[in-house]
C-alpha cells in the first residue's frame, strides 16, 4: 500500500501556498499605499484554488502549431482592484481595506497551517503504529 501525500493532505497544501501569496501581495499593496500610481493588486483566491486542484478553465491545444500551456505550480495571476473612491495621484490602495483583507487572509494561513500540522501527526502516529 503507497502513501501519498496529495490524498493525505487533500487541498491544504495549494490553499497554503496561494496564501502565503497573497500576504506578499497584500503586504506590498500597504507599503505602497502612498506610491503616486501604485495600482492595488490581488488573487481571485477561489478561482486559483480551483485551478490548482484541476477543476478550472483547460486549455486544449487543438493544432500542432498552438502553443503549449505551461501548468507549473500553484497561483492565480495577480488581478488589479477596482478602488472605491479613486485617488487623485492614482494610487488605488485603501489602506483599511487592504488591512482587514491582510488580517483575514493571515487567520485563514494559520488555520491551513494548524490543519496540515495536525495531519503531519496523525500520519506519523499510524506510520508508527501507536
Amino acid at each position: 500500500m503507497s502513501l501519498s501525500f496529495d490524498k493525505a493532505l487533500g487541498i491544504h497544501a495549494d490553499a497554503l501556498q496561494l496564501r502565503s501569496r497573497r500576504l506578499e501581495l497584500l503586504a506590498s499593496n500597504l507599503a505602497n499605499a502612498d506610491t503616486p500610481n501604485y495600482k492595488a493588486r490581488d488573487i481571485d483566491f477561489r478561482a486559483a484554488l480551483s485551478q490548482a486542484q484541476g477543476g478550472g478553465v483547460g486549455l486544449m491545444r487543438t493544432h500542432a502549431s498552438h502553443l503549449s500551456v505551461q501548468g507549473g505550480g500553484v497561483g492565480g495571476e495577480p488581478l488589479y482592484r477596482i478602488p472605491n473612491q479613486p485617488s487623485l495621484d492614482g494610487n488605488t490602495v485603501d489602506a483599511q481595506l487592504e488591512q482587514a483583507a491582510f488580517s483575514e487572509n493571515a487567520v485563514q494561513y494559520q488555520a491551513s497551517l494548524d490543519f496540515l500540522n495536525s495531519r503531519f501527526r496523525g500520519l506519523r502516529t499510524a506510520l508508527k503504529g501507536e
